[in-house]
């Protein structure tokens, strides 16, 4: 999406960023996919990497292939947590216009379009955006539908669907909002600017800023395999609660949190991690 505002770069940088130690994956999940690259760099760590040349824009192939994916990790018991990251040009540049450009209303509503790219949000596992480059329009609300975004120095933020006679249409209005607040959210989607990584990690958007692209995914690999490392029950409930919270009011958040904090006694982890930590030893998950 604007991939016309995006200026040619030389082949080094629209390149993947993949860690040099990469494990495939295993089983069915070594299917071999078009438009994105699918690993495991590290223990329990899933990662998917968006290529889709030259800007990574998102289209109904690519969508469906990144959601096989994340099912694929959040079924395996061998994964704690998902990376999604794409080159050092474009995170994802937006949605693929030509995709969209004859659509009509009645295509549109009657086919539900763009639906399937909410399915990124039913993942149960932890999902960390690493964005390096442009993440506009569908880009932008990709890497807001993760749990965690980090950015490297280049990253550029933007939702400018109004240049184009139209709105955002994968929850960029309301994710944003929730972000970053109404009136700056609201100043952003009427005028289409872009912002930048310092300023999403000041707005509150992002949760990191590093100093190069390839520290900004290792930061997310690392991250991963440190959740990845803990209880995958409590892990499950913590991302279910937190994300409770932009559901109902405070009160019913509280409740509801404190229900899933009970639960949680009734499981084998919550009795490993408290009798490790009394006896000063490390606790051996069996997310049970």
């Amino acid at each position: 999406m604007f991939a016309r505002f995006i200026r040619p770069t030389s082949a080094c940088l629209i390149s993947p960023i993949i860690p040099r130690l990469v494990r495939p994956m295993s089983s069915s999940s070594s299917k071999s996919y078009e438009h994105i690259l699918v690993s495991t760099p590290r223990p329990g760590v899933g990662q998917i990497t968006l290529n889709r040349p030259k800007v990574n824009a998102l289209n109904t192939p690519l969508m469906s292939e990144l959601n096989e994916a994340l099912r694929a990790f959040d079924d395996s018991k061998a994964t704690g947590a998902i990376v999604i990251t794409g080159s050092e040009r474009a995170f994802a540049a937006g949605a693929d216009i030509k995709e969209m450009q004859n659509l009509t209303f009645s295509e549109a509503y009657g086919k539900d379009f763009i639906k399937l790219w909410s399915d990124v949000t039913q993942i149960s596992k932890p999902v960390i955006a690493a964005v390096n480059g442009h993440a506009l329009g569908g880009g932008c609300e990709l890497a807001m539908m993760a749990d965690i975004i980090y950015c490297g120095p280049t990253a550029v933020f933007g939702q400018p669907e109004i240049r184009l006679g139209v709105i955002p249409g994968a929850g960029g209005s309301q994710r944003l909002v929730r972000a970053i607040g109404k009136a700056k959210a609201m100043e952003l989607i009427l005028t289409g600017k872009a912002f930048s990584a310092e300023e999403a990690e000041r707005w509150g958007l992002a949760a990191r800023v590093f100093e190069t692209p390839e520290k900004c995914v290792e930061g997310a690999l690392e991250t991963a395999e440190t959740i990845a490392g803990y209880g995958a029950l409590a892990v499950k409930a913590a991302k279910e609660v937190v994300n409770q919270s932009y559901e109902v009011g405070l009160s019913e958040g509280v409740k509801y949190e404190r229900r899933v904090f009970h639960a949680l006694f009734s499981t084998k982890d919550q009795k490993t991690g408290m009798t490790a930590f009394i006896n000063k030893t490390k606790p051996e998950w069996t997310g049970e």
